[in-house]
């Protein structure tokens, strides 16, 4: 009901196998704008639902808007109205930007310092299960026909339904219900409850000490972030970390290696290969985040993906000198997935929940979550052009802003886990 939403709305309806007709979009950059717009209202509803209701029932409240975001899109179908699939879609995206953010955050207050990283780290691991299942279930074989097409976007109601089931047993975050509400006794049960017995004394002392710094106000908004002088070398951290990570070529992997590498007939077997290494990698990072740190799997990822989209720019180059080596490109990008997924992917979330204080924590994801589409946008315009005028070695450019990302991160990032908010 959370991040997986997000995952499985991104891959499910994208696949990258070579379809036979074509789509005449008038105004296909005009679309791509729409959509970012819509992002970025969802993101400001995210602070607007953050502030009226609580971490839980932000979480339900989605929920309930993607099972009734199902129904529409599955009555659609069968009364051939087009205006449904619109308001179901603009639904689904709304649950599914909000879900990811809000499940990161209730993850980040909800869990022990010494294992933060490695629990919030899951929101990416359930994102990454939504991708795997969106690229089994959009497949021919399965769901991935015309007349399918109204079930397959409903699969994600059904763990909807499960958290609107399960969740209302769980207490809240306990740091929203002790910073922001100010009730030390349902603070400590929240505790009781999801870390088990114990007094908690310490943790609550540190919450005690946060709340009085933050005072009466609370849920700051994206202009308070961006005036706040204090915040301002971790509103640069989070610029630089997140653009490198939209321009490291992660959106654009599908859109030209494969057309090159002569594999076009199973293309979309490949991709769920991929989806299925990114769970996997994913799990791992949520186990070495504790141990080995966010800034060295931040800076080793990032410093990976860039000398494997430097290789792939070698074989593109080299492609048409033997059979091997347009199966050498797709070995290059599962490992340029695994870096990804092991660095930059699976700490990023949890980075953004320990650098931020209680009140400016929703500001930092939304300010992120607008870097994340407008990246997504800029480079659905200017990658077009990268294909004609520079050809393979548009990827030494995406090496380059992960190579950039490798050294800020080795060198000016601040080591979190184990510190108190």
């Amino acid at each position: 009901g959370g991040s997986f939403q997000n995952g499985f709305h991104l891959s499910a309806i994208s696949s990258p196998s070579p379809s036979p007709g074509k789509v005449n979009l008038t105004h296909p950059h005009l679309l791509s704008l729409f959509f970012l717009l819509m992002f970025s209202q969802q993101k400001w509803m995210f602070i607007y639902c953050i502030s009226s209701s609580c971490r839980k029932g932000a979480m339900l409240l989605n929920s309930a808007i993607a099972v009734v975001a199902t129904v529409i899109m599955y009555i659609s179908k069968p009364t051939h109205s087009f205006e449904l699939i619109l308001v179901a879609r603009f639904l689904f995206g709304f649950g599914a930007g909000l879900g990811l953010n809000v499940h990161t955050i209730y993850l980040g207050e909800s869990s022990p310092k010494k294992i933060r990283g490695m629990v919030t780290v899951t929101a990416t691991t359930f994102m990454s299960l939504g991708k795997l299942l969106g690229q089994f279930a959009g497949l021919r074989e399965i769901l991935g026909r015309e007349e399918c097409w109204n079930i397959l976007l409903c699969i994600p109601a059904f763990f909807c339904v499960v958290q609107l089931a399960i969740l209302p047993f769980f207490p809240d975050a306990p740091r929203y219900i002790l910073i922001e509400k100010g009730n030390t006794q349902q603070c400590r049960k929240a505790l009781q409850c999801l870390w088990g017995p114990g007094d908690y004394k310490l943790e609550i002392e540190e919450m005690l000490a946060e709340q009085a710094v933050i005072g009466e106000e609370h849920n700051k908004s994206v202009l308070d972030l961006l005036r706040d002088k204090h915040l301002h070398w971790q509103v640069l951290s989070m610029l630089v970390i997140n653009g490198c990570i939209q321009f490291s070529g992660i959106s654009a992997y599908l859109r030209h290696p494969y057309r090159t590498t002569y594999i076009l007939n199973i293309i979309r077997y490949v991709t769920l290969g991929i989806g299925a290494s990114e769970v996997l990698i994913s799990i791992t990072c949520g186990l070495f985040i504790e141990s080995v740190g966010r800034r060295a799997l931040m800076w080793r990822g990032f410093g990976g993906m860039s000398a494997i989209m430097a290789l792939i720019t070698v074989t593109l180059y080299l492609k048409d000198y033997s059979s091997v080596i347009p199966y050498t490109t797709v070995i290059l990008i599962f490992l340029f997935f695994i870096f990804y997924g092991g660095g930059p992917a699976g700490v990023a979330p949890s980075l953004i929940n320990e650098i931020f204080i209680q009140s400016y924590r929703p500001a930092a994801f939304v300010f992120v979550g607008f870097l994340r589409w407008l990246g997504f946008t800029m480079l659905g315009f200017i990658f077009p052009f990268l294909i004609v005028n520079r050809s393979n070695s548009k990827f030494v450019d995406f090496s380059s802003f992960c190579c950039f990302s490798s050294y800020f991160s080795k060198v000016c990032m601040a080591v979190t886990q184990d510190v108190q908010y």
